[in-house]
């Protein structure tokens, strides 16, 4: 998504070539450059490793299960962003973490950063108001429990194969 107008003053934005780049949108009031601007999440494939169990959440009154996942907040690194999203939804502490791989999400505009988070137990799972409902599937129910075709399914299925 190419953004029409100026993040800083607002002005029609134009096209202008920019050596070693190509057309870049640009603001003829600034005279800048204005590279597009997207939002940037997480995603986390849940590990229980004393069950060995994936979380699998609902969401928003949807009818499947998804991947924990949320926003990554300006400045804060995205190793910090799953571990307080994963608190903040599960009430559950990460004890170590591994970065899987990313995937734009064009319909929402965000590059989706995929990992893999492990805790030691459930014992501190207590579920915010953002989750619906939940479950802890083997690395079998969970792919095939997944919402099939989404990009959730694509960092399982990608995690699993791997």
């Amino acid at each position: 998504m190419i953004e029409k107008f100026c993040h800083e003053c607002g002005t029609k934005l134009t096209k202008k070539e920019l050596e070693n780049e190509g057309i870049v949108p640009f603001c003829p009031k600034c005279e800048a450059f204005r590279f597009p601007m997207y939002n940037v999440a997480v995603s986390m494939i849940v590990i229980n490793k004393q069950t060995n169990k994936i979380l699998l959440i609902k969401q928003y009154g949807k009818d499947y299960y998804v991947l924990v996942a949320g926003y990554v907040n300006r400045t804060e690194q995205l190793e910090h962003a799953v571990a307080r999203e994963i608190k903040e939804e599960t009430g559950m502490t990460v004890s170590s973490i591994k970065f899987n791989r990313t995937q734009f999400y064009e319909p929402s505009d965000v590059l989706m950063c995929n990992f893999t988070a492990f805790v030691e137990n459930d014992v501190e799972f207590c579920p915010n108001g953002e989750i619906d409902a939940y479950r802890w599937f083997t690395y079998d129910e969970a792919r095939k429990n997944i919402r099939q075709n989404s990009l959730a399914a694509y960092f399982l299925n990608a995690y699993l194969d791997g």
